[in-house]
């Protein structure tokens, strides 16, 4: 991460936007954020990364932001807080027209985490759950995998929300609860663009968590893939993003413009993606993804990243082609998945 006061110095919205086939405007229902503790400036952070954008106005007073703290009085938290600010910031650039609900636990323990997920899978409208946060996998984990699934007070997708979370920076490895097999776990990849902001390549990113889980096993959509060297388990990630911070996207944070990377960077991005896909009747669900994947068009839906590395653990540290333990089945190509 690094700090500027000129102005935006990373990633631009038109340019991810470009890179990615994303169009210019759109977006469904409300894409919530899974936080933690207090970001007092969370709108005026918005409004001044929009107005150097030249985005729709996101506010409270519009109803398009809705902040809610799970316990009054929580603290502040500077880490968090930049968190926040690049979730908020980057799912309404990519998604302008839905709105943004941001659920600030009381805390970043699992527990408290999980009761603001459960808080945002009650809400009506919520299309889409963005977590960029996790840890270590834990015997006990299986137990909460329904904390990702259903959504039954939400009538604008039918019952039906999709989870996703970052995948790690830390390179090879499984965490959670992206390897929740009701969650989309975001890989990493390097972006690169020409001088004229065109793109150029992209690679896996260093960073990326991915691998085989240790408890959960593989599901049915994974299988039907045929994802090799399993063994019978879930493996991620399941997608992939721009998460190189030397490639990194520019945020507005407390009077002070950022470039920042990180698979956190992605789980928000793709929940809009998501948002966008149900505006066009296209909900995002994991079956569907490894569809389009094992599909005869399947260039048209994600970018196949066939190079780069996360770690020296071999075959599972190397990107190739058609699914790999580092980015997954690839970056997007579309919002109609």
């Amino acid at each position: 991460m690094s700090g500027t006061t000129a102005g935006p110095a990373g990633l631009f919205p038109a340019q991810v936007k470009k890179t990615y086939h994303l169009p210019a405007t759109g977006g469904s229902g409300t894409i919530a954020i899974i936080s933690a503790y207090h970001h007092p400036d969370i709108e005026s952070d918005l409004a001044a990364f929009d107005k150097i954008f030249g985005l729709a106005a996101c506010t409270v007073k519009n109803k398009c932001l809705i902040d809610h703290a799970m316990n009054t009085g929580t603290r502040d938290d500077s880490g968090w807080d930049m968190e926040t600010a690049l979730d908020v910031e980057w799912a309404h650039a990519i998604a302008p027209k839905a709105k943004i609900l941001v659920v600030e636990a009381s805390s970043d323990s699992g527990s408290n985490l999980l009761k603001a997920v459960d808080y945002a899978r009650s809400q009506s409208g919520v299309v889409s759950v963005s977590m960029s946060w996790g840890g270590g996998e834990f015997s006990g984990e299986t137990a909460l995998d329904s904390y990702f699934s259903g959504g039954s007070g939400n009538s604008a997708s039918g019952g039906f929300m999709a989870f996703f979370a970052s995948s790690g920076d830390d390179g090879a490895g499984a965490s959670w609860p992206a390897v929740s097999p009701n969650v989309i776990a975001v890989g990493g990849t390097s972006l690169s663009l020409s001088a004229r902001g065109i793109f150029s390549s992209e690679k896996a990113w260093s960073g990326s968590g991915g691998g085989v889980s240790a408890y959960e096993n593989e599901p049915a959509y994974e299988k039907s893939y045929s994802i090799p060297r399993a063994g019978g388990k879930r493996a991620i990630p399941d997608v992939a993003y721009a998460a190189d911070p030397a490639h990194g996207f520019s945020i507005y944070h407390s009077g002070k413009w950022y470039v920042v990377g990180g698979t956190s960077a992605g789980a928000p991005q793709w929940a809009a993606i998501a948002s966008l896909g149900y505006a066009a009747k296209h909900p995002v669900t994991l079956a569907g993804l490894y569809g389009d994947k094992a599909s005869t068009g399947n260039a048209s839906f994600f970018r196949d990243i066939k190079s780069g590395m996360n770690g020296d653990c071999a075959y599972y540290c190397v990107a190739r082609a058609h699914y790999d333990y580092v980015t997954g089945l690839g970056s997007p190509l579309t919002y109609k998945f």
